[in-house]
Formats: structure tokens, sequence, C-alpha cells
């Protein structure tokens, strides 16, 4: 039970610093695309992944953290799709309007839910699967405004979703089939990913904004909030492998629009962006979809925990001390006690 309650403590800690480190940096990389013009998406995010790197390098010098090698096939795939996905969702934004970029990103959750139902066997029951549908709901009253198509802009957003729900997926199932932490799976593949937006960063951002990150006039004002994104973002990746491994992507996309909301009303309270009665409505639609989320996860886990329980209770009985008389002679027969499951694998059963 203590351990079980430990493991809930963890998971709300994951969940609260994943969500104040991203609207943490959503508002930083919003005063420096929109306020000082720095709008190459892409190369910024390889900065990013390059100092998580070296910030968790020198973190497994001061043994913070034990290297754990997983298989290096894994690894390296691993690291390059997850760099794919990010230059996916980049090109996705620059081929298609506001409206269908945001229509990308909520089709995120039904595509996983498919691909863990047909690939990994899992169920959803009626009741997440409507309240998905109500955040869901919610989220594209909010954010989706115009739906302009193109044939280009749909191809690219199918590989975003696609490469995104898979990454997601494989961040879950490494920690689990590797017994490793979120931070050692993040230290051994963050590199990958860095490298492989290192190398197309730069041209895909140059082919998006028709400008060379390099010649770019770096002011000390500038210099200043890159070096605050690429802190922040260690915060960042951190908490988006440990939120995925304690829980699962279904989950971590749910967060990630409880993200979306939570900018939406910062930007409104305290930048006085634009606001309508479809943004509240959207916004208030996608919070009950959330309540509910979490009120139904919580019921079948707890059901989950006690037919786990079960199990090892019986176990416990039967392993109650035995007095038997033999010859006149009292014996003591004491069977091993059975722990039960420290920890659920399944948080849905996960954006």
């Amino acid at each position: 039970m203590t351990e079980n309650k430990s493991f809930q403590l963890g998971t709300i800690g994951a969940l609260t610093l994943s969500v104040v480190s991203s609207v943490s940096i959503v508002i930083c990389n919003k005063a420096l695309m929109s306020t000082l013009h720095f709008i190459f998406a892409t190369t910024l995010t390889s900065w990013h992944l390059l100092v998580t790197f070296c910030s968790l390098h020198v973190a497994l010098s001061l043994k913070f953290f034990e290297h754990k090698p997983i298989d290096f096939q894994t690894n390296i795939g691993f690291g390059i799709l997850n760099g794919i996905s990010i230059g996916m969702l980049n090109l996705s934004l620059g081929f298609n309007s506001v409206g269908f970029y945001q229509m990308t990103k909520l089709a995120i959750i039904p595509c996983t839910v498919l691909l863990e139902t047909i690939f990994l066997g899992k169920t959803f029951s009626r009741s997440i699967k409507l309240s998905l549908g109500c955040l869901l709901l919610g989220v594209g009253i909010a954010t989706v405004t115009d739906l302009q198509l193109n044939m280009l802009g749909s191809c690219l957003s199918l590989i975003a979703v696609i490469t995104t729900c898979v990454a997601q997926i494989m961040t879950n199932t490494i920690q689990k089939k590797y017994k490793i932490s979120s931070t050692q799976l993040l230290y051994q593949s963050c590199l990958y990913q860095a490298l492989t937006l290192l190398i197309s960063g730069p041209f895909l951002d140059r082919f998006l904004t028709n400008q060379n990150v390099y010649s770019f006039e770096y002011t000390p004002e500038v210099v200043g909030f890159i070096v605050l994104s690429c802190l922040i973002s260690i915060s960042v990746n951190f908490s988006t492998f440990l939120v995925i491994g304690k829980t699962s992507p279904v989950t971590y996309q749910v967060l990630g629009h409880l993200k979306t909301c939570l900018v939406l009303a910062f930007g409104y309270s305290l930048l006085q962006d634009p606001f309508s009665w479809r943004n509240i409505l959207g916004i208030m639609v996608a919070l009950v979809g959330m309540i509910l989320y979490s009120y139904y996860c919580s019921q079948e886990n707890q059901a989950k925990s006690e037919e786990a329980s079960a199990p090892s209770q019986r176990k416990e009985a039967e392993s109650d001390p035995l007095i038997n008389v033999e010859n006149g002679t009292q014996m003591t027969n004491e069977l091993p006690l059975s722990k039960g499951t420290a920890w659920e694998v399944d948080k849905d059963l996960h954006a």
C-alpha cells in the first residue's frame, strides 16, 4: 500500500512538472519568436536536446543516475524517429493552416488508441473513450478555426501523426521492456534526436522561413531568451519521458491538451490576447473531458489494484501458521508471504 501511494505521488509530481515546464517554455518561446522574431523552431529544438544531453551527461558523471545500456538498434531507431516526428510536425505547421495543424494534433489521441489496440492488444472502456471524445471536442472548439486543405500538407500531417504516435508508444514500451527509468532512456536517445535535428534543422527552417538561422542577428536579449528556453527544455524533455513512462501515451496527449487550454487562458488573462465565447466554451468542455478521463482512469486503476491484491490476500491467508501435532509435539509451518503488485503498468487500461 505504501509503495502504491508513493507511486501515485510520483505520478502526480511528474504530471505537475510537465504542465509547469511546458507552459513556461511556451511563454518563453512565444516571446522569442513573436517579439524577437527568432522563428527557427526546428534548430531551436535541436539546441534544446543537445543541452539536455550535456546536462544529463554531467549528472551521470556525478552519479545522480546509473547508465543502463539498451539495444543499439532500438536506441538509434527510437532517437531518429523522435527527431523525424518533431520535424514533420514543424513541416505540417508550415504547409497547413493553423486550424488544420490543430486538427493534426487532435488526431494523435485516436491514432494512439487505435495503434495500441491493434498492435499491443490494449482495451479502452467506453467511459474512457467518451471522456476522450469530450476532451477532443472541447479542444477543437477552442483552437480549430480555419481548415484549409492541400495534398502536400495533408500527407505531411499524416506522417507527423503516425511518427508521433509510434515514438510515444515506444517511449512507454521501451521503459517497460528494458526496466529503465525515464532519465536513462532520455540520456541514451536524446543525442540521436539532437543530431537528427542539428543536421536537418537549418535546412528545414530555411525552407519554411526563407531565412538562414546562422545569419540571424543574435542580440544579447535574443541569446538570453535562447539560453532560458534551453534550460527550461531540460525539465520539459525529462518530464515528457517521465509522464509517458509512469502513465501512457494517451494520458500524455490528454495532458498536452490541458497545457493548450492553460496557455490560451494565460494569453487572455496576462497578455490580453483576443478571446471569444468559443474559446471559453471549448476550454470548459475540454476541462470536463479531462476531469471525466481522470475519474474513469482512477476508478479502473483502483479496480485493477483490488484484483491484483486478491490473489496475494488468499496466499497470505493460506500462509497462516499451521499447528500440527505429531507425537505430542507442535510444529509450525510458515509459508512465505506473497507481496502484491507494487505499481500498475497501465494507467489507462494513457497525451
